[in-house]
Protein backbone atom coordinates (compact mmCIF):
# COMPACT_ATOMS: atom_id res chain seq x y z
CA UNK A 1 0.00 0.00 0.00
CA UNK A 2 1.33 3.63 -0.93
CA UNK A 3 1.83 5.86 1.78
CA UNK A 4 1.43 10.19 0.73
CA UNK A 5 1.96 12.50 3.05
CA UNK A 6 0.92 9.82 6.09
CA UNK A 7 -2.34 8.65 4.07
CA UNK A 8 -2.58 5.09 2.84
CA UNK A 9 -3.89 4.94 -0.30
CA UNK A 10 -6.34 3.04 -1.68
CA UNK A 11 -4.31 0.51 -4.26
CA UNK A 12 -7.43 -0.26 -6.95
CA UNK A 13 -7.99 3.18 -7.95
CA UNK A 14 -6.61 4.90 -10.21
CA UNK A 15 -3.50 7.76 -9.07
CA UNK A 16 -5.64 10.71 -10.11
CA UNK A 17 -8.54 9.48 -7.73
CA UNK A 18 -6.15 8.29 -4.89
CA UNK A 19 -4.43 11.41 -4.48
CA UNK A 20 -7.39 13.28 -3.53
CA UNK A 21 -7.89 11.24 -0.20
CA UNK A 22 -4.76 13.46 0.74
CA UNK A 23 -6.61 16.24 2.80
CA UNK A 24 -6.37 19.58 0.68
CA UNK A 25 -5.65 17.49 -2.55
CA UNK A 26 -8.68 17.70 -5.16
CA UNK A 27 -8.40 16.39 -8.65
CA UNK A 28 -6.78 19.76 -10.28
CA UNK A 29 -3.55 19.67 -8.08
CA UNK A 30 -3.54 15.77 -8.45
CA UNK A 31 -4.07 16.54 -12.09
CA UNK A 32 -1.13 19.38 -12.18
CA UNK A 33 1.18 17.37 -10.11
CA UNK A 34 0.67 13.89 -12.21
CA UNK A 35 1.50 16.53 -15.11
CA UNK A 36 4.82 17.52 -14.04
CA UNK A 37 5.60 14.03 -12.94
CA UNK A 38 5.00 12.55 -16.27
CA UNK A 39 2.45 9.70 -14.82
CA UNK A 40 -0.67 8.49 -16.76
CA UNK A 41 -3.31 9.59 -14.48
CA UNK A 42 -5.24 6.23 -15.45
CA UNK A 43 -2.28 4.14 -13.68
CA UNK A 44 -3.16 1.71 -10.55
CA UNK A 45 -1.61 2.78 -7.16
CA UNK A 46 -0.85 -0.74 -7.30
CA UNK A 47 1.67 -0.66 -9.99
CA UNK A 48 3.08 2.59 -9.73
CA UNK A 49 6.88 1.63 -8.34
CA UNK A 50 8.63 3.66 -5.77
CA UNK A 51 10.42 5.52 -7.95
CA UNK A 52 6.90 7.00 -9.10
CA UNK A 53 5.72 7.21 -5.58
CA UNK A 54 8.97 9.46 -4.46
CA UNK A 55 8.63 11.52 -7.74
CA UNK A 56 5.12 12.30 -6.50
CA UNK A 57 5.92 12.57 -2.89
CA UNK A 58 8.92 15.65 -3.95
CA UNK A 59 6.47 17.43 -6.01
CA UNK A 60 3.29 17.21 -3.47
CA UNK A 61 6.04 18.91 -0.81
CA UNK A 62 5.91 22.13 -2.98
CA UNK A 63 2.25 22.63 -1.37
CA UNK A 64 0.42 23.03 2.07
CA UNK A 65 -1.32 19.73 2.55
CA UNK A 66 -2.85 17.24 4.98
CA UNK A 67 -1.49 18.31 8.84
CA UNK A 68 0.36 21.20 8.18
CA UNK A 69 -2.80 23.41 6.17
CA UNK A 70 -4.96 21.24 9.34
CA UNK A 71 -2.70 23.00 11.95
CA UNK A 72 -2.89 26.09 9.95
CA UNK A 73 -6.71 26.75 9.87
CA UNK A 74 -6.71 25.93 13.43
CA UNK A 75 -4.10 28.38 14.31
CA UNK A 76 -6.24 30.87 12.13
CA UNK A 77 -9.36 29.87 13.85
CA UNK A 78 -8.06 30.42 17.43
CA UNK A 79 -6.56 33.98 16.36
CA UNK A 80 -10.12 35.02 15.24
CA UNK A 81 -11.31 33.71 19.12
CA UNK A 82 -8.69 35.20 20.79
CA UNK A 83 -8.97 39.23 18.82
CA UNK A 84 -12.75 38.40 19.65
CA UNK A 85 -13.37 39.29 16.33
CA UNK A 86 -17.30 39.05 15.50
CA UNK A 87 -16.08 35.81 13.13
CA UNK A 88 -13.96 34.52 16.18
CA UNK A 89 -17.13 34.61 18.32
CA UNK A 90 -19.54 32.87 16.03
CA UNK A 91 -17.05 29.79 15.75
CA UNK A 92 -17.04 29.76 19.76
CA UNK A 93 -20.70 29.73 19.70
CA UNK A 94 -20.75 27.05 17.06
CA UNK A 95 -22.99 29.28 14.64
CA UNK A 96 -22.56 30.11 11.06
CA UNK A 97 -19.70 32.38 10.22
CA UNK A 98 -20.45 34.09 7.08
CA UNK A 99 -23.68 35.93 7.49
CA UNK A 100 -25.88 32.81 6.91
CA UNK A 101 -29.58 33.48 8.68
CA UNK A 102 -30.22 31.15 11.37
CA UNK A 103 -33.62 31.33 12.05
CA UNK A 104 -34.92 28.39 9.88
CA UNK A 105 -31.61 26.99 8.78
CA UNK A 106 -27.93 25.91 9.71
CA UNK A 107 -29.58 23.28 12.06
CA UNK A 108 -26.60 21.12 11.68
CA UNK A 109 -23.82 23.73 12.52
CA UNK A 110 -26.04 24.73 16.06
CA UNK A 111 -26.88 21.36 17.13
CA UNK A 112 -27.50 17.97 16.46
CA UNK A 113 -31.05 17.28 15.42
CA UNK A 114 -33.44 15.96 18.11
CA UNK A 115 -36.34 13.88 17.12
CA UNK A 116 -39.89 14.44 18.03
CA UNK A 117 -41.14 11.10 20.15
CA UNK A 118 -44.24 11.73 20.71
CA UNK A 119 -45.55 14.83 18.53
CA UNK A 120 -49.36 14.98 18.24
CA UNK A 121 -51.72 14.13 15.39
Amino acid sequence: MARIAWVTLPNWKHVEIALTYVYWVGRSLSNKVLDEVKIPKNKKIETLSEEELDQIRDELKKHIIEWDLRREVSQNIKRLQEINSYRGIRHKKHLPVRWQRTKTNSRTRKWKAVSIANKKK
